[in-house]
């Protein structure tokens, strides 16, 4: 964390960017990847005035293919490795990427493109293997599995056990090994060196790759929003090496009690998200080493933290296995100001954007501010209660908050609008005066960019006014989520210039 961002971060200075997931980039491997697409939507964003991409999650993915429910807390996803910039590196050849399957070009085909991309990545790891000689690469390598060794041992060992047990959750696999038996685990390193190898090497390139472009971001003035969510997969290598730290059956070694939130705006049973909650006591007792070696760790790869879900740190919702809903549960307490304070006194200031979404409290509330951590708006919730809701802009207490048209959980606003009724179509364009010419997606955007709220950040597909085809992820649901990319081509200099324009328009261009 760089003294400067802190500083600038924390003063009042108006400012804007906008959400998009890496995944959703164009490219002709399936997926968005690292590669020049995304240097192209830095340009765009700093070109036009924006000064922050929201990124969401970027770890490797797992069930339902959610960067929400990933592998590790700590790793990065292989899929979005650039083969192009390894091709460049001479570990792939121009062969190698010339028989690449057809992809659709407005949505993700996980399974195609793990089928096309994992091969690539091994034939592209037993080249670096090979390579001879003193090679600034592997030297490089073999700095990055030094300084990452507290987790990437752990994760790469777990995936590599996780791939010869057929893939299935850890808790299902032989117990010596689920169980980290000391014997088990020796023969597992011994038999599956390869493979850890390969694990090894995807985690550098991602991060390499990752560390590129966000040096061209900065370079170019635009900050990055990481995204840290509050609990992490129960299939994880989080969980198997730290099981100490979560609500473990010690049997079955499931989870013994299991997070979600009770019914809320996006669902009428509340959300059971699966996830094991913490053993906070414990997490206490060690000072919380492990979430304060998590923040370093994503620190190091993004300008600020957006905490998913920050209500949990004060208070969460717990809910006992065998429950088909969220409905039954109990809020039980966390130690959110103990744990804030010692990572505060560790490691200064952080700079962080709090989720208080959801069952907020007055308690929630207090934690946020002792902190001075700015909360968010979201335009979407703030015409369905009466004057006084928070959502509405005349509200905002103060000015730090982040405004939102809507997140990665929300519709698109296009989609949003055209599902409401005509009365409640009214409620909105009532409120705005009228609806602005270029749609009602950039009138939501304009009463965003006008608001007090230091920052505003828009999805894509609300600055390109696409319907709930477009939308990423349905809360509660399985299929159909992250699938969603933008076209190349979409980023118009028409586009660029009206978004540039507004910007200027309500006082957040740069300086």
């Amino acid at each position: 964390m760089s003294p400067k961002l802190n500083h600038l971060f924390m003063q009042e200075k108006r400012t804007s960017g906008i959400l998009l997931h890496p995944t959703s980039l164009p490219s002709r491997f399936g997926i968005g990847d690292l590669g020049e697409e995304a240097y192209r939507f830095v340009d765009f964003l700093a070109d036009n005035f924006q000064q922050f991409w929201q990124i969401l999650p970027l770890g490797p993915i797992g069930y339902g293919n959610s960067p929400y429910s990933c592998f590790s807390a700590f790793a990065g996803n292989p899929l979005l490795i650039s083969l192009e910039k390894l091709q460049a590196e001479g570990l792939l050849t121009k062969e190698d990427l010339s028989n690449i399957p057809e992809f659709p070009e407005d949505k993700v085909d996980y399974e195609l493109v793990i089928q096309t991309k994992t091969p690539l990545l091994k034939k592209a790891c037993r080249e670096f293997q090979i390579q001879e000689g003193d090679n600034y690469l592997k030297r490089e390598f073999e700095q990055f599995c030094l300084e990452h060794q507290s987790w990437l041992g752990e994760y790469t060992l777990f995936m590599a056990i996780k791939e010869s047990q057929g893939g299935v959750s850890w808790s299902d696999w032989e117990k010596p090994l689920a169980m980290r038996s000391p014997v088990a685990i020796d023969k597992a390193k011994q038999e599956l060196a390869q493979e850890i190898y390969y694990h090894q090497f995807v985690e550098f390139y991602f991060f390499r790759q990752w560390r590129s472009l966000k040096d061209h971001a900065n370079h170019r003035g635009v900050q990055i929003i990481g995204d840290l969510p509050i609990y992490v997969a129960h299939d994880s290598a989080d969980v198997w090496s730290n099981p100490q730290f979560f609500c473990l059956d010690r049997k079955t070694l499931k989870p013994s009690t299991m997070a979600g939130v009770p019914p809320d705006y996006f669902s009428a049973d509340g959300q059971l998200w699966g996830n094991p909650v913490y053993l906070w006591k414990v997490l206490e007792e060690d000072d919380f080493r492990w979430w304060i070696a998590r923040i370093k760790a994503i620190l190091k790869y993004v300008d600020i933290i957006r905490i998913d879900h920050f209500l949990g740190f004060e208070s969460f919702w717990a809910v006992k296995p065998g429950e088909a809903t969220a409905v039954k549960g109990k809020w039980v307490k966390a130690p959110g100001e103990k744990f804030f304070t010692i990572l505060e006194e560790e490691l200064g200031h952080i700079p962080v954007i709090a989720e208080d979404l959801g069952s907020i409290t007055p308690e929630v509330e207090a934690l946020r501010d002792r902190f001075n951590f700015p909360g968010m708006k979201i335009l979407q919730f703030a015409f369905d209660a009466d004057r006084c809701s928070e959502f509405l802009p005349y509200n905002y207490v103060n000015r730090n908050c982040v405004v939102y048209t809507g997140t990665h959980d929300n519709d698109t606003t296009m989609g949003w609008f055209m599902e409401r009724s005509p009365e409640e179509q009214a409620r909105v364009s009532d409120y705005l005066g009228c609806i602005c010419p270029e749609g009602i997606h950039w009138s939501l955007i304009r009463l965003a960019l006008s608001s007090v709220a230091n920052m505003a950040i828009f999805p894509l597909q609300d600055i390109l006014g696409l319907g709930t085809w477009a939308r990423t992820n349905v809360p509660g649901t399985l299929a159909g989520n992250w699938i969603w990319r933008y076209a190349p081509g979409s980023l118009t200099k028409e586009l660029g210039e009206r978004l540039k324009y507004y910007t200027w328009l309500y006082g957040r261009a740069p300086n």
